[in-house]
């Protein structure tokens, strides 16, 4: 695809419906779908609705929904006339919600039935009418007489510049602090074509979405994308429980997907590496390298078949993914490709596509991207990351302060991530600078790198590594339903067999972790941590939250 002279939404749009008209551009699995020409259809109509309740270039339209079809016609439509998106993520608590539609000045929201409590009792004073996404009506009786109608075209012609204001996007951070990040039409279009630069996307792909629309990261490279490329997106009525996946991925059969760590290291996990401990013969071979790559091989013939046999794009974003298992995908030839980026790029800086893996590697810089370590260390080369390029923010949405606090005066981009490059230009990252831990000799600890290998350890679901009274000490999530399954024998001999079998990980854990990292990264502690670690839209823990 080449660039084309003017980076914005009804430039690219008008190029797609030109192009792509009679191709499907989207659908829930299993149903008809939608023709490109009559997205484009769909668009001029929600125009043309927004015009009669009053909105204007530069209005803040807000959509708060799960991921449909109707989604990304809204999106599109707001940005078309020149208004700015807001999009909310369907996690996000009331009290959350109610702040940013106020802070943003949101005029309308589009919402989903099933979200609609999320707003009962708001007040706004900005807000003038609220929608049903799923049918474009008008939810209570405020301007009752604006019906939608489907075959109606806008009254205007919009002139929407590259520099214009697009999108607010909230982020709900590890930090607590949720900031809105101004991406302009130059940004997210520029990053929506630069990122085919890393893997080509066609009119035969079909894109399965999984993560919500409302994140940047599935925003831009699983909604602008496909559609700037004539691809299919596919959407899922219920959320992607294994239930509903296994199914839609058989119907589908995806090529391209976009996943976080999570997601494919809960995978390898609960369905791979049982497959490879369970028996004393197996798991001896396995801990031997010839024999690890050819069960691996093995294995990763499954995975495949599982996803449906046509996966070519297996895309892990949001967060490092964990070194095992990145090992695994490796060995077992399977897909995946990995990026790196921030809501403040729109949000993609780097990645690799599954033709060059490196493992533990992000990837090069995205053409048209600069990316420099800052004030690097003389003897790791390690140092913050900061990028420039088209695709760096406006800044934070009525935080002129904070906007000057990380983007320099000549626009360089400061991410807070701790990274080096390697003699061929790819870049590791080693994590997030305000995570890592200062020891008592002054030595750098990542808590992400003790997490991994706690995470691979038997029954272990997540954890977190935290510096208490100058002492690690690990808060650990175990599975206690695979260990009842596991240890069910043990019942009818202790009452509380469970909780003396986590007991006795506990202190296994320990050892096993500590024998296993440098002397500055050894725990003091295990502790247990009965419930789920509450996590940011792409799965990574709420840090904050628990220190």
């Amino acid at each position: 695809m080449n660039d084309p002279v003017k980076l914005t939404f009804p430039a690219l749009l008008g190029n797609s419906f030109n192009s792509f008209g009679d191709l499907d551009a989207m659908a829930f699995v299993g149903e008809p779908a939608i023709r490109y020409k009559e997205v484009e259809t769909r668009i001029n109509a929600v125009i043309a609705f927004l015009e009669k309740l009053g909105i204007q270039p530069g209005d803040k339209v807000s959509i708060l929904s799960s991921n449909i079809p109707n989604w990304g016609i809204t999106y599109f439509a707001i940005v078309s006339m020149g208004a700015v998106v807001v999009p909310l993520l369907p996690d996000f608590a009331p009290t959350e919600v109610e702040h940013i539609l106020k802070h943003a000045e949101v005029k309308v929201l589009f919402i989903s039935n099933a979200l609609l409590p999320k707003i009962s009792g708001i007040a706004s004073e900005t807000l003038i009418a609220c929608v049903d996404i799923e049918e474009f009506t008008l939810i209570g009786d405020v301007k009752s007489s604006v019906i939608f109608d489907q075959e109606a075209r806008p009254e205007k012609v919009y002139q929407v510049e590259e520099g214009d204001l697009a999108a607010i996007i909230y982020t709900s951070g590890t930090a607590g602090k949720s900031k809105g990040v101004m991406l302009s039409q130059k940004n997210i279009c520029f990053t929506a074509l630069k990122g085919t630069t890393i893997e080509h996307f066609g009119p035969g792909d079909r894109f399965l979405s999984i993560l919500p629309l409302s994140h940047t990261y599935e925003n831009t490279l699983g909604l602008v994308v496909p559609i700037f490329c004539g691809s299919s997106i596919f959407y899922l009525r219920k959320a992607p429980t294994p239930a509903v996946l296994l199914p839609a991925l058989e119907l589908v059969k995806p090529t391209v997907m976009l996943t976080v760590p999570l997601i494919i290291e809960k995978i390898y996990r609960s369905k791979i590496l049982p497959a490879f401990t369970g028996k004393w013969v197996i798991k001896k071979l396995y801990q031997v390298p010839f024999f690890r790559k050819k069960l691996n091989t093995v294995a990763g013939k499954k995975l495949r078949k599982t996803f449906g046999n046509q996966l070519r794009f297996f895309g892990i974003g949001g967060a490092k993914l964990d070194p095992v298992v990145e090992q695994f995908l490796l060995e077992a030839n399977f897909p995946y490709a990995i990026g790196y980026g921030l809501t403040e790029s729109a949000p993609l800086l780097a990645g690799f596509n599954p033709k060059h893996p490196v493992l533990q590697s992000t990837g090069p810089a995205m053409q048209g991207v600069e990316l420099i370590i800052h004030d690097p260390d003389p003897l790791t080369g390690e140092g913050e990351i900061w990028a420039k390029g088209p695709n760096v923010m406006i800044g934070y949405y009525k935080e002129p302060v904070l906007t000057e606090e990380t983007i320099t005066g000549d626009r360089w981009l400061k991410t807070g991530d701790l990274g080096m490059f390697d003699s061929k230009g790819y870049l590791f990252i080693k994590g997030r600078i305000k995570n890592i831990i200062i020891g008592s000799n002054g030595e750098n600890i990542y808590p992400e790198e003790i997490e991994s290998v706690i995470n691979n350890f038997n029954f272990v679901v997540e954890s977190l590594v935290l510096h208490k009274e100058g002492k690690l000490v690990a808060l650990v999530h175990f599975n206690k339903e695979e260990i009842d399954l596991r240890f069910r024998h043990m019942k009818d001999e202790f009452s509380n067999y469970t909780e003396r079998k986590i007991d006795e990980l506990k202190k296994e854990l320990h050892a096993h972790v500590n024998a296993r990292v440098n002397k500055f990264s050894k725990l003091h502690m295990v502790i247990t941590h009965v419930l789920p670690f509450q996590k940011t839209a792409t799965q990574k823990i709420k840090r904050f939250l628990y220190k």
